[in-house]
């Protein structure tokens, strides 16, 4: 059965839930608990063998596991049911990860028997290949994140973005690779498909890493966490004894690990705060600003943050790219300190300007930040910084018009995986709208505060009636903007006097 036959065949039985009040993510959440026990009891039978020859233990508890599920029917399966969650649930490991807080969200028994007696049960999922497996969830994972009232939007960077960025940062199959916000998992994921499908003689060891070290995120949501323990492990990566995936802030504190490669799309939005209540019930916010010793400064813009954290994780010489909103670029105070200090301490090589319409979360100008770390020197390590204008006469939708891979290929072969320092620009007096140029150091740092906020592209629209996009494009990329403005006077308003407001209907 291939991919899209068992998407539609599990989103089909998905809209059968709804009418039982059962949302996209909560059907989601259930199929992953349901997976996870399924797969555990088939890896358990012949022909999986354990490494001394005998059938390997399943991890799931007796009496927990998918047998005694398959067996069980009406009430008698629902008290079985909440039961298998909640004792699982108690568990450490992956299997902990996975069912921790988990809750039975039907309503009716009859259905619950026949996601698992019709759908799950009829198909060895083991023997599927994980390209099939993992595509199915990761369609899964999309759907619902299109869904945009559930916000799993947030969540879900595009795919095609996630591959072009991997295909430039090119991982190899000695390099550790992590995400500091890894929602889903996209970016950890295609980083191990890339390294698969470009490394196919490694040895046994090289597998064995790939499978079970070279990988390693954080999520701060134990839903999202769950989903991406899960996608991981339907593409193979991830065993009981090895947890891929850590639940906690991560820019609570340095973990004191080190990577070779930090692929990260960090959360937008809101800068971070606490809402207190004092006398009276008068409720105010108070900034949260995150205090390290490894910091340049200290700031509560939580992209600010995550750029000196993902420094931080870096190994001498490690490379990191992150999708970052436009204020990163041009803020000043705190902003300007890092993005000098970074311009300094790093190499910071290349900035892919993204245009909009690409993410679920609305109101998003976002870019492709890529930097090495570099050992500590008296001259600065940024030489140039090449930038690629994705955004300039760009229009794209979620829905008509979608960013897809080869959009991006002209950027990837500019940056040159094979050899980024033999690079040749597109642009020039001559071809004023070629797309990918540089800007030298001096020229960076003398902007003012250090902008990178750099364009230079001649707006065909404004110019040029006959150019203009199509209306839904030109009203999509309104209510972008006019997301985009409402974000930033919330914070305006909120650094005035440390309360935030709810704009209605924003």
């Amino acid at each position: 059965m291939n991919t899209a036959t068992i998407v539609q065949k599990l989103w089909n039985y998905c809209n059968v839930l709804r009418d039982d009040g059962m949302s996209y993510g909560d059907y989601v959440e259930q199929l992953t608990y349901l997976l996870f026990l399924k797969m555990a009891d088939e890896r358990s039978r012949p022909p999986y063998l354990s490494p001394n020859g005998g059938n390997q233990p399943s991890p799931v508890l007796a009496g927990y596991d998918w047998p005694s599920l398959v067996k069980k029917d009406g009430d008698e399966l629902f008290d079985h049911y909440r039961h298998t969650l909640e004792e699982l649930g108690k568990q450490k490991g992956l299997l902990g990860l996975i069912f921790t807080k988990s809750q039975n969200k039907f309503q009716d028994p009859a259905k619950l028997r026949r996601l698992i007696v019709d759908l799950i049960d009829k198909e060895t999922w083991v023997s599927m290949s994980a390209d099939v497996k993992g595509d199915a969830y990761e369609g899964l994972l999309e759907k619902n994140a299109q869904d945009t009232k559930s916000g799993a939007g947030q969540y879900f960077t595009p795919r095609p973005l996630i591959q072009a960025i991997v295909d430039a940062m090119a991982p190899t199959p000695k390099e550790t690779i992590s995400d500091p916000a890894c929602g889903t998992g996209g970016f950890l994921l295609a980083a191990h498909d890339y390294v698969v499908k470009h490394y196919p003689n490694m040895t046994s060891a090289e597998k064995k890493k790939l499978r079970g070290q070279n990988f390693k995120g954080w999520e701060l949501v134990q839903a999202t966490a769950r989903l991406c323990a899960m996608n991981m492990l339907l593409h193979g990566i991830g065993t009981q004894e090895y947890e891929p995936i850590e639940v906690r802030d991560s820019l609570s504190a340095d973990p004191g690990e080190r990577f070779d490669v930090v692929l990260t799309n960090p959360p937008f939005g809101k800068k971070s705060s606490t809402t207190i209540v004092g006398e009276e019930g008068k409720v105010s916010k108070e900034r949260d600003t995150v205090e390290r010793d490894d910091f340049w400064a200290t700031t509560s813009n939580k992209q600010l943050n995550f750029v000196q954290h993902v420094k931080t994780l870096l190994k001498q010489n490690g490379r990191a790219a992150l999708v970052l909103p436009d204020n990163v670029l041009f803020e000043g105070g705190a902003g300007e300190t890092i993005r000098r200090k970074l311009l300094h301490d790093c190499d910071v090589h290349t900035l892919l300007r993204l245009p909009t319409g690409l993410f679920y979360a609305q109101g998003v100008k976002a870019n492709v930040l890529f930097f090495d770390k570099k050992p500590a020197a008296e001259t600065p390590w940024t030489r140039k910084l090449w930038i690629y204008d994705l955004r300039t006469n760009m229009h794209f939708t979620l829905k008509t018009n979608t960013l897809k891979r080869e959009d991006l290929d002209e950027f990837v072969q500019c940056y040159n995986p094979a050899n980024r320092h033999d690079r040749k620009a597109t642009w020039s007096d001559k071809n004023p709208g070629g797309r990918w140029r540089e800007y030298g150091y001096e020229e960076l740092i003398n902007r003012d505060k250090a902008s990178l906020d750099i364009f230079w592209l001649r707006d065909e629209s404004l110019s040029d009636s006959d150019n203009l996009p199509a209306p839904e494009v030109i009203a999509a990329e309104i209510v972008e903007d006019l997301e985009a403005a409402l974000e930033q006077f919330r914070e305006i308003l909120a650094d005035m006097d440390g309360t935030s407001i709810e704009v209605q209907g924003a």
